[in-house]
């Protein structure tokens, strides 16, 4: 079954095509450089970006699979979550395509797809159960899954996602957006044990994750409590330890939270997913900390950031169990409740 996949849940427009075994084409747009100048995304900004570029890249990921419109059997669509806008671009466009071509269409779950870009790389045979790590730029979860399609959520942040708080760190340091790549080159140069940065856990709640605290630690090591945020009491060439001190604090909490769960719930692996899986030191970390004890699986770097090509595979899956959404199905920017379609709360 030939699906497109279409992703427009931020600031990256992206389409796909897969074939229920391959990726055929996965073309991705992005709106970094537009949004650089604001310090992170605008949302205004985003959408319109969409809307002036999606039908243009859907053509051209058709025509690197070596398709016509007419071929496609399914659509896939990030409906959930992100901004609202932006996801408007996409689904809207998604019914219409499904409505011209009278083809069907099915709505996915952008964090999910994220964990899902793990499988589609065939090659990959994944044991289970397993825990998944979403770390991404709006989101940071930890779920137990007992196969692909039965999962629980074990933990959420509880404040700032890992990606967020880079971006907001990378901001104080005077680093550009997006701040994770950035924050990882200063620190190749730091000291990650000058600066005595906790790394963050939840009272009482062991699977949750905080970063917020941690975020404001660097702000009052920087500029002082109170200090004014023109006026750092921290030598810049100090920022390079900054960095490093940040980093490993942050990445070390992911450890330590995916360590106590592997010893409590007898999981066979590891899956990790997101925007910031594509660092090369958290890699490091848990190839040195987790793989001795159970196998860690990232995605290929082509599908860690945003793109169709996990929406367009999720769908495909999803759709061969459930069929399709019915055509009135809405976009929806928040995932406060369930932010998996086949996750519940574990108990």
């Amino acid at each position: 079954m030939i699906t497109l996949g279409i992703e427009t849940s931020c600031d990256e427009t992206a389409a796909s095509i897969y074939d229920g075994t391959h990726i055929l084409s996965n073309i991705v747009l992005s709106q970094i450089e537009h949004h650089k100048q604001f310090g992170g995304v605008l949302p205004e900004l985003a959408a319109r970006r969409h809307l002036d570029h999606l039908l243009e890249v859907i053509d051209r990921a058709l025509k690197q699979a070596g398709l016509s419109k007419k071929e496609i059997e399914l659509i896939a669509v990030a409906s959930s979550p992100g901004l609202i806008g932006a996801l408007l671009m996409g689904v809207n466009c998604a019914k219409g395509l499904s409505f011209s071509l009278n083809v069907p269409v099915i709505a996915v779950n952008h964090v999910e797809a994220h964990l899902f870009a793990n499988f589609i790389d065939i090659s990959n045979n994944i044991p289970f159960p397993a825990l998944g790590l979403i770390v991404s730029g709006g989101h940071t979860a930890l779920l137990l899954m007992k196969d692909i399609n039965e999962s629980y959520i074990l933990g959420n942040t509880v404040d700032d996602a890992i990606g967020e708080c880079f971006d907001k760190v990378a901001r104080m340091l005077d680093l550009p957006y997006p701040g994770g790549p950035e924050i990882e080159k200063l620190a190749r140069y730091g000291d990650p044990k000058s600066f005595s940065f906790t790394p963050p856990r939840v009272k009482n709640a062991p699977y949750n994750f905080s970063f917020s605290g941690l975020k404001t630690k660097v702000l009052y090591t920087l500029y002082g409590e109170g200090g004014k945020l023109d006026n750092p009491i921290i030598p810049q060439s100090s920022y390079k330890d900054i960095a490093a001190s940040f980093q490993y604090a942050a990445f070390t909490s992911l450890v330590q939270i995916c360590k106590k769960a592997i010893g409590e719930f007898n999981v066979k692996s590891l899956l990790v997913g997101g925007g910031v899986s594509c660092s090369n030191t958290l890699k490091e970390m848990f190839e040195q900390q987790i793989h001795p004890h159970i196998p860690v699986f990232f995605p290929k770097k082509e599908f860690t950031l945003d793109n169709a090509a996990m929406i367009a595979a999720l769908g495909f899956y999803r759709f061969k169990i459930k069929g399709p959404s019915p055509l009135d199905f809405s976009a929806s920017p928040s995932s406060k409740k369930t932010p998996f379609d086949f996750c519940k709360n574990f108990s």
